[in-house]
């Protein structure tokens, strides 16, 4: 696969047809039950809820129910 840049026509060529067509107005996000349950946990993926923001969100969690539990 070669690796080329678009020039500065393309660009505005690509553009041009972009503003013409204007996709993101169709686009209407997940229409079943089953999309907008896997859409919604894009945000643990790729958001702050994500990998090792997760592991100290539980820890903290954790430390917080421990220390519930010693003031009673």
């Amino acid at each position: 696969m070669k690796n080329e840049s678009w020039s500065n026509e393309r660009r505005a060529q690509q553009a041009a047809v972009i503003n013409r067509t204007k996709p993101w107005e169709r686009s209407t996000g997940p229409r079943t039950e089953t999309g907008k349950i896997k859409v919604a946990k894009n945000a643990e993926k790729h958001g702050l809820r994500g990998g090792i923001m997760r592991q100290v969100a539980d820890f903290l969690a954790k430390q917080n129910r421990l220390l519930k539990e010693l003031e009673k």
